[in-house]
């Protein structure tokens, strides 16, 4: 009988802001997300295990007035969250959710 050997595509990721961690398998690419103690519950991506970077949640500065926007645990409105690798950076925006009325 001959034993062939599997491929593991085992990836092992890690939080900067936390002590979350986080093991996937799938070979597709893709980011898992976490919600994270260091960005006060905010949902946060993980970082491949190794890699140098900065994962931040931005304030937003403008009055947000009546719109429906996602909020930390202390109750600030967030409107973006960074990731700064050396080699780049990526940002998932966080833009108001949308409503409306019905006049009738």
């Amino acid at each position: 009988m001959t034993t062939i050997p599997l491929l593991s595509c085992e990836r092992h990721c890690v939080c900067p802001n936390c002590t979350a961690t986080h093991v996937t398998r799938d070979a597709r690419p893709h980011t898992p997300f976490h919600p994270c103690a260091g960005l006060r519950g905010m949902t946060a991506p993980y970082a491949a295990e190794g890699v140098r970077c900065k994962v931040e949640a931005v304030e937003r500065e403008d009055y947000i007035q009546g719109e429906v926007v996602q909020v930390n645990a202390d109750g600030r409105p967030v409107m973006a969250i960074i990731t700064t690798r050396e080699d780049g950076n990526d940002c998932a925006v966080l833009a108001p959710t949308a409503t409306a009325r019905d006049r009738s």
